[in-house]
């Protein structure tokens, strides 16, 4: 294998390592709407009320009490 070869065989796998990265679906806060890192301290748990939905809470608003809003039910919950 000469060194363009490794080059292109390199260029090929961090390909199909982006295009597996790129349908990859993070979940998102319901609060704020944006999406939760796999690292963060984030919280789910279904709606207390109806238990129809899983509730996604990012660290952020939970420090902040952000209000959430089930789209099920319509509970709101601190």
């Amino acid at each position: 294998m000469n060194a363009t070869t490794s080059f292109l065989r390199l260029n090929i796998e961090d390909a199909e390592v982006l295009k597996m990265a790129s349908s990859i679906k993070l979940p998102v806060c319901t609060s704020c709407n944006k999406p939760i890192a796999p690292f963060e301290r984030a919280v789910r748990f279904k709606c207390p009320n109806c238990g129809a939905i899983v509730i996604w809470r990012c660290e952020k608003c939970r420090k902040l009490v952000n209000t959430y809003t089930c789209p099920n039910c319509g509970f709101v919950g601190p």
